[in-house]
């Protein structure tokens, strides 16, 4: 009776962990089934061309017969012999480094002094936000006009103030910096979005003790809203790193990365090679390196950040 008994729960047992199984595999299938579509857009527009530019930088692959051929680092070699290849590294160097301070410098000063949520804050964020809203291929043309001598809005305004207007965009003096003030002007109103959001994140608690122990406003933008602030302008440093290594749009349109190669970017490069010089894989080799060097600040800046959370807390 007792073996009839044992058996009988071991069967049972048995019957419910089949059935457990059973019932994960179909909630496992019906899950998978719901991200396939998803999913395989990802893989199509996403992960294959990632695959791809990989596999094309290692080819001599052209839109002229041979169509493609295979030639293991030749692509990288000639890129790192190549002196124009280091000049607009150099060049996008140079403006990520003042870019991305100088916006979120700016950003940030906006956001607390906008902060309080009432009507002109509201419209004053508005008016911030718009250039985010718009092509920067657009917003490189306004202000490619409004940069041109003799006709430019600005050049009107210095001419009424008895000042000459530099050629802004056709020497190499001040072509770097002009593309440099309209890429934190186009950039300045994300960044202040991202840090009112982090900003009206942080519980009003923290302030009120501040104030109740004597610290003044800088102490408290100090010890209270810079460390809350952290994962926000951890988040806005890496995007802006980011979007400023691939910067195209309003420089292209703007001075077509010239004069003399001067605010030539490495994306303007690729672009050059690729699409213009029709070295497919040459230019693949470029968004490849482009894309370690990313992924090497990327990563430096996130390992700096968890060290300096780890010393904090």
């Amino acid at each position: 009776m007792a073996q009839t008994q044992a058996l009988a729960i071991g069967t049972s047992r048995d019957g419910a962990r089949r059935r457990g199984g059973s019932i994960r595999t179909r909630r496992a299938v019906t899950a998978y089934a719901f991200l396939a579509p998803a999913m395989s857009i990802l893989f199509v527009f996403v992960i294959w061309p990632i695959i791809d530019v990989f596999w094309q930088s290692l080819h001599n692959t052209t839109f002229l017969p041979p169509a493609s051929a295979y030639s293991g680092l030749t692509n990288f070699r000639g890129l790192f012999d190549d002196p124009q290849f280091w000049t607009d590294l150099r060049t996008t160097a140079i403006y990520t480094v003042v870019t991305v301070p100088l916006t979120m410098a700016a950003a940030l000063a906006a956001a607390l002094g906008l902060r309080r949520n009432n009507l002109a804050s509201r419209m004053l964020r508005t008016v911030y936000f718009l250039p985010a809203l718009s092509s920067l291929a657009v917003m490189g043309l306004i202000w490619g006009y409004l940069l041109t001598p003799n006709i430019g809005v600005l050049d009107y305004w210095l001419h009424g103030l008895g000042i000459s207007q530099p050629d802004w965009l056709g020497t190499t003096t001040w072509a770097l910096p002009s593309v440099i003030a309209v890429g934190v002007w186009v950039s300045l109103g994300y960044d202040m979005v991202i840090f009112v959001a982090g900003r009206q994140g942080i519980p009003e608690e923290y302030y009120e003790a501040a104030r109740i122990d004597g610290a003044t406003g800088w102490q408290q933008f100090r010890h209270v809203t810079l460390p809350l602030l952290a994962p926000t302008t951890m988040f806005v440093l890496v995007t802006s790193v980011i979007g400023a290594f691939q910067a195209f749009d309003q420089i292209y349109v703007m001075t077509t990365g010239g004069p003399l190669y001067s605010t030539e970017t490495l994306v303007i490069y690729m672009y050059r090679y690729a699409f213009e010089n029709f070295e497919i894989g040459y230019g693949c080799a470029v968004a490849v390196v482009l894309f370690v060097i990313v992924l090497a600040f990327t990563a430096v800046e996130v390992r700096m950040f968890r060290r300096s959370q780890t010393r904090v807390y």
